[in-house]
């Protein structure tokens, strides 16, 4: 419990009147008898002196009066705070209040001469009348995996591994190019606008189009200049909309040459033997755990965002400041872990809020939910789950003994998995409507 009133005399059953400032808050006021905080400070610096050592003086025989001095203020602090902590521990079991956060104490001003007055500031949990799921409906995407999504995964694991040789040729799309360059606006270089063996495939957008479309059809050794307009959105506010000269020399061409599906190919995926089919039921392997994966979260954010909707609730700021802190820690986290520098990097507030205020708003309805439906992550869940993810590992079992050794390792498991007894319990009882998924969408591979 958090004071704004530490040195203040104290004591004496609460008088509760609770009223509600917004929809969570509330406010108990608190009477404290000046005598009895008085007694309490008194039996605490008497049992104080009896073992307090001061220079100069015997165990125990340190005068009062200095005992008094030097720990006086603390005396009465740690009293008062005990005596509003029973106080407001009291008024709140009286009127069965769940306590969101930390209780803000203020001292207040009342002109008695015989009670210090204090007001107990505090948010409460919402009351969640949960809505009925069974007019909520919920778009589930389904997908199989065949051979079209195996053979198409195969081609993007060529183009990961495709190469560029040099030919003498005119660029084109697909092609490699490095260049030297140099933009000038009014006649002057601008920042950012050179560069020099810069390489890029054309046709990636790693460029902007107009720049590309002035690079294909050069061939290597070939200089030209070009005047070229910046979109009115461009991110450099000097340079949106502005009209730039380009002066451009092409270094060299390649052409991508994508490796055979052959022994080498398969062993470079790691398939020691080189043996093609088992390359292939290896892919599907992953292809079709990749693809539950991602099936699953589809579905499950359809879920959550139709309980938000269908459940609206107010939540308590301290929850949402509480997650805000937790979110920032782990974009440092992140940040620290890309090798960047935290600390040259201001962290707002207003860029975790929204996300803030939606986890804890789900996480209320969804604790609620697991309640009411008996919906708690069972053992075999978590296991299943913990050996799922180990199977991405050279030693799986070595993974799942890993999780198993600290119980605490396996919070995340269980709550994907009493999140996805929620998703089931949902799918149960809700208008479910199944629609095709498309593949390069699902994997969020570019058209």
């Amino acid at each position: 419990m958090e004071t704004n009133a530490a040195n203040t005399d104290t004591d004496a059953p609460a008088e509760a009147a609770v009223a509600a400032a917004n929809a969570l808050e509330r406010r108990i006021e608190l009477s404290v008898a000046i005598a009895d905080l008085e007694k309490d400070v008194e039996l605490r610096l008497k049992r104080l002196g009896k073992n307090v050592k001061m220079a100069g003086f015997r165990p125990g025989k340190v005068p009062s009066q200095i005992i008094r001095q030097q720990y006086g203020d603390q005396a009465r602090s740690d009293a008062l705070g005990e005596i509003l902590k029973a106080q407001f521990s009291d008024a709140v079991s009286a009127q069965q209040l769940r306590i969101a956060g930390t209780p803000q104490i203020e001292s207040k001003d009342g002109g008695s001469t015989t009670h210090i007055e204090f007001s107990a500031v505090f948010e409460v949990f919402p009351e969640i009348v949960l809505s009925a799921i069974a007019d909520l409906q919920v778009e589930r995407p389904v997908l199989e995996v065949g051979v079209t999504e195996i053979d198409g995964t195969i081609e993007i694991l060529r183009k990961q591994r495709v190469r560029y040789d040099p030919v003498d040729r005119a660029a084109a799309t697909s092609d490699r190019v490095s260049i030297d360059f140099l933009g000038k606006k009014d006649g002057v270089p601008f920042q950012g606008g050179q560069g020099q063996d810069y390489q890029f495939v054309l046709g990636e957008g790693r460029m902007l189009p107009d720049f590309e479309s002035a690079v294909i059809g050069t061939r290597p050794g070939e200089s030209k200049s070009f005047e070229m307009t910046f979109p009115s959105e461009y991110f450099s506010k000097e340079l949106a909309g502005q009209t730039v000269t380009f002066e451009i020399t092409v270094k060299e061409v390649g052409e991508p040459i994508l490796p055979e599906v052959d022994a080498d190919f398969a062993k470079a995926l790691g398939v020691e033997d080189g043996d093609l089919a088992k390359m292939r039921s290896e892919i599907e392997d992953n292809l079709r755990r990749e693809v539950k994966k991602r099936l699953q979260g589809k579905v499950t954010t359809q879920v959550m965002d139709s309980l938000l909707q269908a459940n609206p609730i107010d939540v308590p700021l301290a929850l949402v400041d509480r997650e805000i802190e937790r979110l920032t820690q782990l974009a440092r986290q992140d940040m620290e872990q890309r090798g960047m520098k935290v600390k040259d990097v201001p962290m707002q507030r207003e860029w975790f809020v929204e996300q803030a205020t939606r986890r804890v708003r789900l996480g209320l309805i969804l604790s609620e939910i697991v309640k009411q439906n008996g919906l708690q992550a069972r053992p075999e869940q978590v296991r299943a789950l913990v050996e799922e993810s180990a199977k991405s590992y050279e030693h799986p079992e070595e993974v799942v003994r890993w999780y198993y050794a600290q119980p605490e390792r396996l919070g995340d498991f269980e709550s994907e998995a009493m999140e996805v007894n929620v998703v089931d319990w949902m799918l149960a009882g809700a208008q479910v409507l199944d629609k095709p998924a498309v593949f390069a969408e699902l994997m969020g591979q570019a058209s």
